[in-house]
């Protein structure tokens, strides 16, 4: 899969950890493996001990794996 792009033309929401799980299915340490490969959308500091995702990213990843499901 090609690295992650951010999808300018959509709205900005930060989601938490457990969002991300709930949408992707993925576990904690598969997210950050796919975070470090470039596979996946890098989540966006808040705070010295906060971290979010925005949730258009994680939804065009979602999009991305379903349309390469289509095309196979």
């Amino acid at each position: 899969m090609a690295a992650y792009t951010h999808p300018a033309q959509l709205p900005r929401r930060f989601i938490k950890l457990v969002d991300v799980k709930a949408l992707t299915t993925l576990s904690t340490s598969e997210i950050y493996r796919r975070i470090a490969a470039g596979t996946f959308p890098a989540q966006v500091t808040l705070g010295p001990k906060s971290v979010a995702w925005i949730e258009a990213e994680v939804l065009a990843w979602c999009d991305e794996l379903v349309a390469q499901r289509e095309v196979a």
